[in-house]
């Protein structure tokens, strides 16, 4: 400890020096500061000048210290009366600091008693001060003009003492409510110097109180910047937070009087409900599957949304009518998307939305309307919500016709390619087409998730039904309250209904179960009883809770019944739990195959559902979750090559075992499709695919192409590139006879050649020549192939290399 005394001793003239000017430079800092409020900027002022005249008046004392001339004789006295006037100075700012601090940071409306108190006896400490200048009380001077301390030199530093006790007690007090930069500087002003002063009662010829007030100043000050640039850099995200909040609120009011004026449009037809809210969502799917980032999807979902605007100059007479339009009715409907351009031309910050409204009835082959613009020249944006507009009017209702089955309308866009609709924006609609499993993409869509069901007043059985709810592999949840309407008997109850259709809806005439392909499979009512139709086998367990009794009890007194059901399907089997607070019903149905769709749809006889709720968990079911009560329907059970054989029951539903494919590599197969199959590409398909332990969708998995024997292709991936050249053969008639063979069963080669980043599939099949052309854009370790199809089954594989 003494050497560091001694070595400060020996270094303390340029230590003062050093601080005196860094205050200084301090002090010219703050003047020129804006961020600081101002009562704050002076009291920091202050406080930095207060420093460095301090340091200055004891370099002065050191300096003339013995010096006998007149001029050292002041000197002396006048430095050593400013270095105690200024330590108490430096006190009495620090304190206002403190009250300034606590006032705008702190929240204390009031000033702490002790800080008033410290203010007062610093100001009442000048007076023995004063008084000691000329009673020698608190130091006294010999004949050498060297400071030597008094009897009453303890009060001196006394004083101080108390004060910095005063505000230490504060500080802790209020310690949390200060910024976390300001506490640490604050707190070392409070214990530093009572330390200090303490030491240098017992210590002389060292200046140790006046350089740590100092070294403290030059810390406090800092602190506080950083402590500012705190509360700058909140105000700021405060700031960018609310012009966020506008934004948004800005956005969230355009959409919602998009989507306002877009719903009125729709209101004018009553057989478009929700016809721009589905448009718009159509081509945002078609826009980023064609790559198209999140600001351009967006402007492209505010353009459908608003593309029929134009309507609203059309008459109701006119879009309402049912029936075919005359000449002149159909003219005025085509104005729509003039007046759609003139009404959003004046929302000149978006002008995507005029273009979207004014082509969207262009055809690619320069056919449609109002500009008969031809290919590429139809903007963009237009040709995206032309592909959309087609498909969702396709497959909604209108006045006169149904919604057309979804695989009739990917037909009508296989037709339409290049003629109406842009190949490119066609073919990306083909393809959620057939990811479009569930058929979710329709009018209907929201009606697996109870939202479209609503309330079924059920009248005479079957009269009244929702639309289906497709079961597959994952647990859907259904519950419902039902009661009997005014018409009592055991009969009037909800009954549940299992079937396919090309629509997902039920059918009762014989043209359109024809048509749609309607296919029943039985009824459960609510009792637990079963009405067997189609399928291949049923078996019902029933379990007694309160009984039968008392449940009809209920029914017939018209009280209100909440029932849950479980409703599930893996491959050829269904499983339907029904309960009720009376009893529980377990049925099993074998279905007559794994390909056909099995929908649930709710109707009843005489009775009220409502508060229906639909709950697709994402729960899944294995085989064995539902007992086999029939035999599987298979149409593999042959002998296999060197592959197992594969069945596909819808689309890609299976695949076969992958294998890595090498340049010259054969395959050869034999395929058939099954008896439920009916379009073109229920067919075998091939997908090229990349992974870590090359299996599909193992480690890393990247599908690069998908190559069907119906000539079509498809890259899935970002960094390949496909091309499908097609040829018919001379033993190619039709494609009703391309089926015919499919059913029949036909052998299959598949010839690989692989160059660098380029892999070719070439396959005659059917009287089809398909030669497919997969360009990777980057390395890929190992290249795997796998078959898969849709309706198809794949024997006999062999492998030759």
């Amino acid at each position: 400890m003494s050497n560091i005394i001694d070595l400060l001793k020996e270094y303390q003239l340029n230590i003062m020096f050093a601080l005196s000017l860094i205050c200084g430079m301090l002090a010219f800092f703050v003047l020129i500061i804006k961020t600081l409020i101002p009562s704050r900027k002076y009291i920091i002022l202050a406080l930095e000048l207060c420093a460095m005249f301090l340091l200055m008046s004891e370099r002065m004392a050191y300096y003339f210290r013995g010096d006998t001339s007149n001029v050292g004789y002041w000197a002396v006295r006048v430095s050593n009366f400013m270095v105690f006037a200024l330590t108490l100075a430096i006190i009495f700012i620090f304190t206002l600091y403190l009250i300034n601090l606590y006032h705008h940071e702190g929240g204390l409306k009031r000033t702490p008693l002790r800080l008033n108190i410290s203010c007062l006896i610093c100001i009442l400490a000048l007076i023995p001060l004063i008084i000691s200048q000329f009673t020698g009380f608190y130091y006294t001077f010999d004949a050498q003009n060297r400071y030597h301390r008094s009897t009453g030199f303890a009060i001196c530093y006394v004083i101080p003492l108390i004060i910095l006790i005063l505000d230490m007690s504060v500080v802790i007090q209020n310690y949390r409510r200060l910024g976390k930069h300001i506490r640490v500087p604050i707190l070392l002003f409070s214990i530093l110097p009572l330390v200090s002063s303490m030491i240098q009662m017992f210590t002389y010829g060292i200046s140790l109180t006046s350089i740590t007030l100092v070294g403290l100043v030059v810390v406090l000050y800092v602190f506080t910047l950083l402590d500012m640039n705190d509360m700058i850099e909140r105000a700021s995200r405060h700031e960018l937070e609310i012009v966020r909040e506008e934004q948004n609120n800005m956005h969230l009011l355009f959409e919602q009087t998009a989507t306002a004026l877009a719903n009125a449009i729709d209101a004018k037809d009553k057989y478009t409900h929700g016809h721009s809210r589905r448009v718009a969502k159509y081509s945002v799917k078609v826009a980023r599957s064609a790559g198209k980032n999140e600001k351009e999807c967006e402007e492209i979902y505010f353009a459908a949304l608003l593309h029929d605007v134009g309507k609203i100059g059309i008459k109701d007479s006119i879009i309402n009518k049912e029936g075919k339009l005359t000449d002149e009715e159909y003219g005025a409907i085509k104005t729509h998307p003039v007046i759609g351009m003139q009404i959003l031309s004046s929302i000149s910050q978006s002008p995507y939305l005029s273009i979207g409204a004014h082509y969207h009835h262009e055809r690619y082959d320069g056919h449609g309307y109002p500009a008969g613009l031809k290919g590429e020249d139809i903007p963009d944006i237009a040709r995206i919500i032309a592909v959309a507009d087609a498909y969702d009017a396709m497959t909604s209702k209108r006045s006169y016709r149904d919604p057309i089955p979804q695989q009739i309308v990917r037909e009508e866009f296989v037709k339409g390619l290049g003629t109406q609709f842009d190949p490119i924006y066609g073919r990306i609609m083909i393809h959620l087409i057939d990811l479009d499993s569930e058929y979710l993409m329709r009018e209907s869509e929201d009606a697996s998730d109870g939202e479209a069901i609503g309330t079924l007043l059920c009248g005479p059985y079957r009269t009244t039904r929702s639309d289906g709810i497709l079961l597959n592999d994952g647990i859907v949840h259904i519950r419902l309250t039902s009661y009997m309407s005014d018409e009592r008997s055991d009969e009037n109850i909800p009954s549940f209904v299992l079937f396919d259709s090309l629509d997902g809806r039920m059918h009762d005439s014989e043209r359109k179960q024809r048509d749609l392909l309607y296919y029943e499979y039985a009824t459960v009512h609510a009792d637990g009883t079963v009405e067997q139709a189609g399928a291949r086998n049923v078996r019902t367990r029933t379990n007694e809770t309160a009984g039968a009794a008392a449940e009809s009890k209920a029914m017939l007194h018209g009280e209100k019944i909440n029932f849950d059901i479980e409703a599930m399907r893996y491959k050829d089997h269904v499983l339907i739990r029904l309960m009720n607070c009376y009893r529980f019903h377990e049925i099993i149905l074998a279905l007559p195959d794994s390909t056909r769709f099995c929908y649930l749809a709710l109707t009843g006889k005489n009775c009220v559902i409502e508060d229906v709720d639909v709950a697709k968990t994402g729960e899944s079911i294995s085989e064995g979750y539902i007992p086999r009560i029939a035999e599987e329907i298979t149409y593999i059970d042959v002998p296999q090559g060197d592959i197992p054989n594969v069945q596909v029951d819808g689309w890609r539903s299976d695949t076969s075992d992958s294998f890595e494919i090498t340049d010259g590599m054969r395959i050869s197969f034999h395929t058939m499709s099954l008896p439920t199959a009916r379009l073109v590409w229920h067919c075998p398909f091939v997908v090229i695919f990349t992974s870590a332990d090359g299996k599909i969708n193992g480690k890393n998995y990247r599908e690069l192409t998908v190559v069907r024997l119906d000539g079509e292709g498809w890259e899935e991936d970002d960094h390949a590139e496909n091309r499908v050249h097609v040829s018919k053969l001379d033993t190619f008639t039709d494609w009703n006879d391309f089926k015919a063979k499919n059913k029949e069963g036909q052998d299959c080669e598949l010839f690989f050649k692989i160059k660098k980043g380029q892999i070719d599939i070439a396959s005659d099949f059917c009287g089809l020549s398909i030669r497919s052309v997969t360009t990777v854009t980057d390395e890929v370790p190992k290249l795997y192939a796998a078959l898969t199809g849709d309706q198809c089954a794949i024997t006999n594989i062999h492998i030759n290399r």
